[in-house]
């Protein structure tokens, strides 16, 4: 019996897009479902029952970022933005919304494709519960709350330790400095970005092979981090 296509839903008012991935995530194993606007969008997301979305913020009837809050009050189905809109402020506000990724026009399929495939493990992993992480020679184990790399134990300080925890539970997803800050410092701190620059390079010591070109803990210029999925 042969693995159920992942659902897509694509909520894009620009016939062109809608044609391009109408032909090429069928071909990938993707089932492709389409909205022009933003209310239908929402339906079928519902209707469908969604592996994952595809929003732009420039839809005719409401801005994505409204989408974004209303889908939020009811599914955490990843959300992946498709925008012109490369303004760091507009990203921010998609992701602080709730938003797991950001794509900016134009793209290249491939790295759609990919972010696609990282956003359906995140919800896979996520929904499964699992308690242990692994990427590259890095592996967390939270229910243990001990962290390997290469097989060898690193200690961490506890705010370390916190930090890289909530990036491990959304791995592959990018969040914003306020979210990084609220999380792991609280919601008095959302304004404290230094924080996170600081604890940030002591990870990337100890856990990268040349810190300087990370390739677990990466930054979003203007925006945040994301956890290489």
């Amino acid at each position: 019996m042969s693995e159920p296509q992942p659902v897509v839903v694509l909520i894009e008012d620009e016939p062109q897009i809608r044609r391009l991935l109408r032909t090429v995530l069928p071909e990938q194993g993707f089932a492709l479902h389409e909205a022009d606007t933003g209310k239908q969008g929402l339906v079928e997301v519902a209707v469908r029952k969604a592996d994952v979305v595809v929003l732009d913020l420039g839809l005719p009837d409401m801005d994505g970022v409204e989408v974004v809050r209303r889908l939020r009050e009811w599914t955490q189905v990843p959300v992946i933005i498709l925008s012109a809109r490369a303004q760091e402020q507009d990203k921010i506000a998609a992701l602080d919304a709730g938003a797991d990724d950001y794509v900016t026009k134009p793209f290249g399929i491939g790295e759609l494709l990919a972010r696609l495939r990282v956003a359906l493990r995140h919800a896979a992993t996520g929904a499964s519960g699992e308690q242990t992480f692994q990427a590259g020679n890095l592996k967390m184990d939270l229910a243990a709350r001990r962290v390997e790399l290469d097989g060898r134990e690193v200690h961490l300080t506890p705010m370390e330790y916190r930090l890289l925890a909530v990036l491990v539970r959304n791995a592959g997803k990018v969040l914003t400095h306020r979210q990084l800050l609220k999380e792991v410092w609280g919601p008095a701190f959302v304004e404290h970005a230094h924080y996170l620059r600081i604890y940030m390079a002591q990870l990337r010591r100890k856990l990268e092979a040349d810190p300087t070109q990370p390739r677990l803990l990466l930054t979003e210029p203007g925006v945040g981090y994301r956890l290489a999925g």
